[in-house]
């Protein structure tokens, strides 16, 4: 369980990076008119794609007993990140001229909730804490 613990408070300074690095490519290509390239739908598959590594070992967590009442708006919370992240990713895709602005909204909006999702359960964002057993 530790090992579990370790791993997803880690895996969320990944996250929060791999956050901030789209969220200033998009608005960069957004700021200067630069057409969209495939560093798009990188970056977005990278952030969704660690978003839901973290929400497996969160789920892990969780199953494996890891669980108390300041968890569920924590939960509520990533649930609503991933799922904004996914809708507004493939939507932009589906488009005949992809953009920036969806992935930048899509990110924006879920590390807004990302914060909020971390400080729901008591942590500073950039805070490490070890497990109580």
């Amino acid at each position: 369980m530790n090992f579990l613990f370790q791993a997803h408070s880690g895996l969320r300074y990944l996250v929060l990076l791999t956050g901030v690095v789209s969220l200033a490519y998009f608005v960069s290509g957004l700021a200067t008119k630069r057409p969209v390239d495939k560093g798009v739908r990188i970056l977005g598959a990278a952030f969704t794609g660690l978003l839901d590594l973290q929400i497996l070992l969160g789920i892990g967590m969780v199953a494996l007993g890891r669980f108390y009442p300041q968890l569920i708006g924590h939960i509520v919370m990533m649930l609503l990140a991933a799922t904004v992240t996914h809708v507004l990713l493939v939507v932009n895709r589906k488009r005949p001229n992809p953009g920036y602005v969806l992935p930048a909204v899509a990110v924006a909006v879920a590390l807004a909730l990302i914060f909020g999702g971390i400080m729901a359960i008591g942590r500073g964002v950039l805070t490490h804490t070890t497990p109580v057993s």
